[in-house]
């Protein structure tokens, strides 16, 4: 496979960026048949995602992912808990284009952003996305470093979909069997 890898994005490649946010837009107004979302401007482009947070927030990272130097996707991340449980990280959007799908550079891009940011993360799966949530169990079960990973299903007025929980970073000692006493 290509080395996969993602860089931070800088100030000047924020229009890069937002053309990308018009791909991934396309692509998730398939689930928004019956909703406002994803209606297409008289330009003929989808209305702007909000970024400027992530030019403005340290703790709101823009991530561009490249396959062997070429633009292939993003990865926007925050420390927004979708759960309301404390989450050092969280997937706000993930993007990997149509070309580099199905070929394992996905999982490989988000084993890159979990090695680059240990910790507590939180991704979540809109509900009508019904692709992702395979995807996120296939790269999280099969990072090395994964574990107590958990996957709530909330429908509220906050989220509708799955949560992924997990820890990426070294274990935890394996728990001692106790003492089961008496004389041996």
């Amino acid at each position: 496979m290509s080395k996969v890898q993602f860089a931070i994005a800088s100030a000047a490649e924020r229009p890069t960026l937002e053309n990308l946010m018009q791909l991934y837009v396309h692509d998730f107004s398939e689930f928004w048949s019956d909703r406002p979302e994803g209606e297409l401007g008289e330009d003929g482009r989808f209305d702007p995602y909000p970024l400027d947070d992530y030019w403005t927030d340290a703790s709101h990272i823009p991530l561009l992912l490249r396959v062997s130097g070429r633009l292939a996707g993003f990865a926007l991340v925050d420390a927004e808990s979708h759960s309301g449980q404390p989450t050092d990280w969280n997937v706000a959007e993930f993007f990997i284009t149509r070309k580099y799908r199905r070929g394992g550079y996905g999982a490989a891009a988000a084993h890159g952003l979990f090695d680059r940011y240990q910790g507590q993360w939180e991704a979540a799966v809109a509900r009508r996305n019904i692709g992702a949530p395979r995807f996120w169990r296939r790269a999280i079960g099969s990072h090395p470093l994964a574990h107590n990973v958990r996957e709530i299903d909330v429908s509220s007025e906050r989220w509708d979909g799955l949560i992924f929980q997990f820890q990426i970073g070294a274990r935890p000692p394996a728990d001692i069997l106790p003492s089961r006493g008496g004389s041996g």
